[in-house]
């Protein structure tokens, strides 16, 4: 290998489809050993996010802020708006140790393929 090339040893990458069935939204069971971890700002958070998921901004992540304990040493399926943040996020979780992948298009493409989505009250929420 050429010195100037790095390995790719980064997260890999998950379709929003993937990404409910690896958290179990889309089974009637509630399979899925994942845990669905959103890196929104609390503001998007409140406006609408995936039932059963894990808020942890990326701003308080970088800042070194832990995962809650039920999220800790279980697989990671890390969601934002768009999937920018959610990348940067599962590099930082995998430089951590912990096993993560990102979500492709973020929770705008979850809305979009139907998935479930709540407000901070549990009723029908929005992609801010």
């Amino acid at each position: 290998m050429s010195i100037f090339r790095r390995a790719r040893s980064g997260p890999g990458r998950v379709s929003v489809q993937e990404a409910a069935l690896r958290t179990g939204h889309v089974t009637a069971d509630g399979g899925g050993d994942a845990v669905l971890l959103d890196v929104r700002e609390p503001y998007e958070w409140q406006a609408g996010h995936a039932p059963r998921a894990v808020h942890l901004s990326l701003s308080a992540l970088a800042a070194g802020a832990g995962l809650p304990a039920h999220a800790q040493a279980r697989p990671l399926v890390v969601i934002c708006r768009s999937g920018n943040r959610s990348r940067q996020a599962a590099e930082l979780l995998v430089a951590r140790g912990s096993q993560a992948v990102d979500v492709i298009g973020g929770m705008r493409d979850w809305a979009r393929a139907g998935l479930p989505v709540v407000d901070g009250r549990g009723q029908g929420g929005t992609v801010a």
